[in-house]
């Protein structure tokens, strides 16, 4: 059927749309963690990255090309956007590293303390005002790190602070991405940061050591995490697109359990009593803050649909 004889879709259908894709996205990106892993056993962190934003690059090109659109960032908020690609870029090479070492289910949960450092963070950086309730969160998550990172576990000290080093950088993104909504393009943002974080990848190469060329499996492992990596990113812009981030947020932690499930039948890493509590704590602690307003976007869905029957 023609476009223009497509009926009107609803607000609900859109919602549902956008978390289905949303949950699409996780579900590359969890499997990138888990690919990346994997390689980075083999391979330096840094010649992974390098590989991995060389794709996300090139699919940028692609799009800018296909979409024809400019380059050139406005100038009050080019600071901005290539600080989110700085951060992004943290993000990727302290988490590559950190992976080396730490197990994935234990780093993937320090790794979801992002939200709740946005928390922290948002009356500093936003004006944002923080209720008791969401300090108590705040709280609660970092007692739930304590308990994964606690002394006399077998995690390495380099590999948790590279990780809250990375939870930390992907909570500023997060922050920066609100600063610049709805005054540069979302393709823009995409291509600069992947501009940006190759530039970073590259100034790291250095720091790998001794390179080698990867042979044919470990090659094509790194151009699939790249791919995942690009979609997985396109995917969460079209997600947002259609649905407000805040109601998308409990969703992030299907990853948390995707990571756990990838590292005991994957990796057979099976987290002790203690790092499962830290988990649940810093899972629990982080749907305390953004459950209620996803309920509240499925009860206004609901209520539109029995509307509309």
């Amino acid at each position: 059927m023609p476009d223009t004889q497509r009926p009107p879709r609803s607000p609900q259908a859109i919602w549902l749309e956008g978390c289905a894709i949303f949950l699409c996205a996780l579900l590359a990106l969890a499997t990138l963690d888990m690919l990346a892993k994997n390689v980075v056993m083999r391979h330096p962190a840094p010649m992974v990255n390098l590989v991995r934003y060389g794709v996300v690059l090139l699919m940028a090109i692609v799009l800018m090309l296909r979409k024809r659109l400019a380059w050139r960032l406005p100038s009050a908020h080019r600071k901005t956007v290539l600080l989110r690609g700085v951060m992004l870029g943290t993000v990727g090479l302290s988490f590559m590293q950190a992976l080396r070492s730490m197990p994935l289910a234990e780093a993937t949960a320090i790794y979801f303390l992002s939200p709740l450092m946005i928390v922290a963070l948002s009356p500093w950086l936003l004006g944002e005002k923080v209720t008791w309730g969401q300090v108590l969160a705040v709280l609660a998550g970092f007692a739930g790190m304590l308990l994964i990172v606690r002394p006399g576990s077998a995690l390495p000290v380099l590999g948790s602070l590279l990780m809250l080093m990375a939870a930390t950088a992907y909570a500023m993104l997060q922050l920066l991405t609100r600063r610049l909504a709805g005054k540069v393009g979302l393709e823009q943002q995409y291509a600069w940061t992947a501009v940006v974080c190759t530039v970073m990848t590259l100034l790291s190469l250095p720091s790998a050591g001794p390179l080698y060329w990867p042979g044919a499996a470990d090659l094509f492992l790194m151009v699939l995490v790249g791919l995942l990596s690009g979609i997985g990113q396109y995917l969460l812009i079209k997600a947002f697109l259609r649905v407000p981030a805040s109601s998308l947020a409990p969703f992030n932690y299907f990853h948390l359990l995707l990571a756990l499930l990838f590292s005991v039948f994957v990796f057979g890493q099976r987290p002790d009593a203690w790092a499962l509590l830290g988990m649940t704590v810093i899972a629990g602690a982080g749907l305390a803050l953004t459950l209620p307003v996803f309920l509240m976007h499925l009860k206004a869905t609901l209520a539109a649909r029995q509307a509309a029957n």
